[in-house]
């Protein structure tokens, strides 16, 4: 069902929101598929592949619109994990991120 780990962990956020009363499943199939519908726009060739980016599109979309975390905040908080994560790893290694990165 998942073909990366962060897919799974992605899928699981969106559960525990819902779960939590911060989307019903309805704003959640609207914006999934206006996100996916964009993404067509832009060339995406919609073979699934990208489907849990979609997905993670989709979470950062709601948890903003929200208003329980702030767009630029998301972005800040993922390029700084982003660097932490490729100076620890070693050239021509994939970078992969830890929760340890977010700290």
């Amino acid at each position: 069902m998942f073909r990366e780990p962060w897919e799974a962990r992605a899928f699981a956020m969106a559960l525990a929101l819902h779960e939590a009363g911060l989307f019903t499943w309805k704003e959640w199939a609207e914006t999934l598929g206006a996100q996916i519908k964009r993404a067509q726009a832009a060339g995406d060739p919609d073979t699934g592949e990208t489907y849990y980016s979609h997905w993670l599109a989709t979470l950062e979309t709601l948890v903003a619109a929200k208003g329980v975390v702030a767009t630029a905040d998301i972005l800040h908080c993922y390029r700084d994990a982003w660097d932490h994560a490729a100076d620890r790893t070693p050239h021509g290694a994939p970078i992969e991120l830890t929760p340890a990165d977010f700290g």
